[in-house]
């Protein structure tokens, strides 16, 4: 089969590789009919998530056809066609008894390694480093799904590939930023970054009941979609200070809540960010934490800042005088997608929301590398690439 594969650092290709056999008799077979570039991929392919190895498929957000399953999944059958999660989760551990999906206690095969990363190992990952798994992603014409029993969810009848795909990945991480942030009817939330999940998350928090969402970045592309589709006011970084605006459109206090949905790799403006990306091309930190210091210093006395923006290491700089003598509140997490798949299908075969109008550019899989460097360096306004293997 063909599959987008990992050489090195800002070299991706796609390439023909064996196609993925059942090895348990929980996996399935999945034959992808759309895939999708995330926002966090773009950390692989710069180099900044460790342990990628040469030939390594790409790719977690992934949805298409089941052609084969082991015997014991028996919620699908061959021709269904179904979505699958990001992480990958067993359903029978405790922290998948406690829907937290994402830190599953059996999908890692590679625990061992994570654990001396980060403590505690997570679960397993399509497609996003040995760290996590070592899986096969699923920018590729076929993917191996483990715990098939436990993770994808039919597609109903009469639903387009576009209605549905994002519930693989960005549009539960939106959902989710916005459900750590606890929001009460009447808040104000502010966004840091106006990509697809920041976009969600800003739909999520009016869903929740925010009265009014603030969302910051740079780009015109994607402040025009922030205003355009999520409806949320917009601030552009380079051209005012956000904590002082921030600080001007709520009367003093700042928002009630913010989201850093922007991750390792922020930009900003002047000496912090200039300090940022000095130390982290040097490897002296792996993360540029700009948009995270902002929130933290932003959010009001008392308030809450939700991070769905990845993180893999070490930072340098975090104001955590403001956090303890203000008595702030910090959420975080990879999202547990399969907690929020289902409720989020609901919403959108009730029209509350549409994940297609983010997409902005439908490419072949052939195509990969070229809308890999689109979407890195923002050319012809990309913000979402829906790839058709």
């Amino acid at each position: 089969m063909r599959a987008l594969c990992w050489h090195g650092v800002n070299d991706v290709r796609v390439d023909q590789v064996p196609d993925p056999k059942i090895l348990n008799s929980r996996d399935a077979i999945v034959r992808i009919t759309s895939t999708a570039i995330c926002g966090s991929d773009l950390h692989l392919l710069d180099g900044y998530v460790p342990t990628m190895e040469k030939g390594d498929i790409m790719g977690h957000e992934f949805m298409g056809e089941v052609v084969e399953v082991g015997h014991d999944v028996k919620n699908l059958k061959v021709g269904d066609r179904v979505v699958v999660p990001f992480p990958i989760a067993c359903g029978n551990c405790f922290f998948c008894e406690e829907k937290l999906y994402s830190v599953c206690e059996n999908s890692n095969p590679n625990a061992a390694m994570a654990e001396k990363m980060w403590g505690h190992s997570t679960g397993g990952i399509f497609g996003y480093s040995h760290l996590t798994g070592g899986y096969a992603g699923g920018q590729a014409e076929y993917a191996r799904v483990p715990f098939a029993d436990v993770g994808p969810i039919k597609v109903p009848d009469g639903m387009t590939d576009e209605q549905v795909l994002f519930l693989s990945d960005i549009l539960p991480t939106g959902y989710f930023a916005a459900d750590l942030c606890d929001i009460k009817r009447g808040q104000v939330v502010a966004v840091w970054g106006c990509g697809p999940v920041g976009q969600f998350a800003i739909q999520s928090a009016f869903l929740m009941g925010a009265e009014r969402v603030i969302a910051i970045d740079r780009f015109p592309e994607r402040l025009r979609m922030a205003r355009e589709i999520s409806k949320a006011e917009t601030l552009d970084y380079e051209q005012v200070d956000i904590m002082d605006a921030l600080k001007t459109m709520t009367g003093g206090r700042g928002p009630d809540a913010c989201i850093d949905a922007v991750g390792m790799e922020a930009h900003g403006m002047g000496l912090p960010a200039a300090y940022d990306r000095v130390k982290q091309a040097m490897r002296m930190e792996t993360e540029r934490p700009i948009a995270l210091r902002q929130a933290l210093m932003s959010v009001r006395n008392g308030g809450t800042v939700s991070v769905v923006g990845v993180y893999g290491g070490f930072m340098d700089k975090m104001p955590i005088g403001s956090v303890m003598n203000r008595s702030l509140t910090i959420r975080t997490g990879q999202a547990h997608v399969q907690r929020y798949m289902r409720p989020l299908l609901e919403r959108i075969q009730a029209g509350e929301i549409d994940p297609s109008a983010i997409i902005t550019h439908r490419m072949a899989l052939d195509d990969a590398p070229k809308a890999y460097k689109m979407f890195r360096d923002k050319e012809d306004e990309c913000v979402k690439v829906v790839l058709k293997p």
